[in-house]
């Protein structure tokens, strides 16, 4: 499975990643990708090896006009639902991304995970998508927000990557993010909202190979005040 999108391609790794991967995997910045540092390229090879059997949940994130892995991206089904059976639908997923430093703030992250998202709703049966984030973790948090996602709490001391300097658990606080499918349908932007009421509503689909990359702006008159930016 392949996902393009403007910039970039979503696709299943292959061995010739590795160095690309070392390249991100070497220092995390946030404490949960700790276990996955590598401290050389063959060991690089052992994660990647792990990632190529994954050809339609885990991506790698690679630029469309260089081929480079910049990132990667993931998320299995889910019950959603802890007293579930095995017989029920697993229709929820939890991504996790991965971006390296040197190509953040740049609109990468949430270009490859709109377009992953877009995946995960039309094709593989997605209901509902939810992310936990460090909360010292603002560009993840900006992300998810961003793709429209509602902040559902926060969850104090919720779980421990790493230890202290004297050996014992650093729990972590962390946010929850989610989004259902009937919220992404259609997302819905208001743009120049003057005090008089008058907007211009951009209807946006993304530009992804899986999704139409059409875009109609529209004004309208509005009588009240609303939001710069929703979902419908």
């Amino acid at each position: 499975m392949v996902i393009e999108t403007e910039r970039l391609i979503l696709r299943p790794f292959t061995e010739d990643d590795s160095e690309d991967v070392y390249e991100y995997l070497k220092d995390p910045v946030v404490n949960c990708f700790a276990c996955m540092k590598p401290n050389s390229v063959d060991k690089a090879k052992e994660e990647v090896k792990k990632r190529i059997s994954e050809s339609e949940h885990y991506f790698a994130i690679t630029l469309k006009d260089s081929g480079k892995v910049i990132g990667e991206i993931d998320a299995y089904p889910e019950t959603g639902e802890p007293h579930a059976d095995e017989h029920s639908a697993r229709d929820t997923f939890c991504p996790c991304w991965m971006l390296n430093v040197d190509y953040q703030g740049k609109g990468y992250a949430f270009e490859a995970a709109h377009a992953f998202f877009d995946y995960l709703f039309s094709k593989k049966g997605a209901r509902r998508i939810y992310a936990y984030v460090e909360n010292y973790n603002l560009s993840s948090q900006h992300l998810c927000e961003k793709l429209g996602m509602r902040r559902e709490g926060l969850f104090m001391e919720f779980v421990s990557f790493i230890n202290n300097p004297n050996g014992t658990p650093r729990y972590e606080n962390t946010c929850q993010y989610a989004i259902l499918k009937k919220e992404w349908q259609l997302p819905v932007c208001l743009a120049n909202l003057s005090f008089a009421g008058i907007a211009s509503i951009r209807f946006c689909y993304p530009k992804s190979k899986i999704i139409s990359d059409d875009c109609v702006f529209l004004n309208v008159k509005l009588i009240i005040f609303l939001p710069i930016c929703f979902h419908a």
